[in-house]
């Protein structure tokens, strides 16, 4: 059980609620934002001293039915309730290293996607393996350290030697806000490994737009259906973003695609042919 992280999250949900949005009248006395901690404990039948207690990090555990009382009472999503058993400890957690050897079936399926630019991320965002036209599109992440292929790290600190943190991607703010969510729910998984708790302390520190969205406890992305590139040599190109998990090894599957006949295939094609060196303009 992570009290302190629980007691935070708890809290951000019950400021992020108006009276309304649970049926009960707002009335005139409100100095603080969002539902009362006795509004909470009545609506999910707990105490109100012992709901007091988890929001101040001072509670025994509490059960699975308590819980569920809790996320019924906050509104909260599916996501966010999963979230809740994790710090509560009622969930599985993953107590060792987060997985970073890719299968090789999806090796193989990288490299027979037609026109397709495809990439796999760990659960710390660090890019584990992609093909070639991912490397022209983005870049060629086989002369990068494992650090400097970390896509958290770069769209919120980015290289010292561009101006574009991430590849000139229309979504960043997006982007950045759902990197910060799925990193709270992976720490959350892996709590003793050493990558993702100095990813974020790192981040926290050094990234003041990392550090004001982590202390929102959000932990639910909404999905980027479309991405559009500024790419240095076929100009602005969009794709439709797929994004599949890995359950096995907790990775995700990246896949950019463009409908077939559409200057944006064509923009694809042409990357195809020029490879990786295509990537390699942001550098340059």
């Amino acid at each position: 059980m992570d009290k302190q992280e629980l007691a935070a999250f708890l809290r951000g949900r019950r400021e992020r609620l108006r009276p309304q949005d649970v049926g009960l009248p707002s009335g005139p006395r409100r100095r603080t934002p969002g539902l009362r901690r006795e509004e909470v404990a009545v609506l999910a039948h707990i105490s109100t001293e012992y709901y007091v207690r988890l929001e101040q990090a001072r509670a025994p555990r509490p059960s699975g039915e308590v819980l569920a009382g809790i996320a019924g009472a906050l509104r909260l999503t599916d996501a966010e309730s999963d979230h809740l058993h994790v710090l509560a400890g009622t969930a599985p957690r993953r107590t060792g290293l987060h997985r970073r050897d890719v299968r090789p079936s999806v090796l193989a399926l990288l490299d027979r996607l037609p026109q397709t630019a495809g990439f796999v991320i760990s659960a710390a965002f660090e890019v584990l393996a992609w093909n070639d036209l991912a490397a022209a599109l983005m870049e060629d992440f086989g002369r990068l350290a494992p650090e400097d292929r970390n896509l958290a790290r770069r769209a919120f600190l980015g290289p010292a030697d561009t101006d574009a943190p991430l590849y000139g991607v229309s979504d960043l703010a997006d982007f950045r806000h759902s990197v910060v969510m799925e990193l709270r729910s992976a720490l959350a998984r892996y709590p003793a490994d050493p990558e993702v708790t100095g990813l974020v302390d790192e981040l926290r520190d050094c990234a003041p737009e990392f550090a004001r969205l982590w202390e929102r406890h959000d932990v639910q992305a909404a999905p980027m259906l479309t991405k559009t590139f500024r790419h240095p040599v076929v100009g602005e190109i969009t794709v439709a973003c797929d994004k599949l998990t890995l359950t096995d090894r907790d990775q995700h599957l990246v896949l950019y695609s463009a409908p077939v006949g559409s200057p944006d295939a064509e923009a694809l094609a042409l990357l195809n042919v020029l490879g990786a060196e295509a990537g390699d303009y942001r550098r340059r």
